[in-house]
């Protein structure tokens, strides 16, 4: 089963200002989006719910340093991606 990954205009935004930054992640953004597309469990995404203030959110790994934000509605297989960026950026 694949997941439908849903687009905000916000994180769009988001998602381009962090690409101009970091050229250098784009393929690993990609293969990011098109892994958590096919199974949002798979090992090297990491994810994991988050805690606190964020705590309706989960969290997947692009690499070490960046991240990915997302509301996942599983039952409606959705995932909602809200912002991506370095750990201390998405965790504030």
């Amino acid at each position: 089963m694949n997941f439908n990954i849903i687009y905000t205009p916000g994180y769009n935004k988001r998602a381009a200002k962090f690409l101009k930054k970091h050229p250098q992640l784009y393929s690993q953004y990609g293969k990011t989006l098109k892994l958590l597309e096919v199974d949002p469990y798979h090992p090297s995404l990491r994810i994991h719910k988050l805690k606190g203030a964020l705590s309706e959110l989960h969290s997947v790994s692009i690499n070490m340093s960046y991240r990915i934000t997302l509301q996942m509605i599983i039952q409606d297989g959705n995932l909602v991606l809200i912002d991506v960026g370095g750990h201390d950026d998405i965790y504030r």
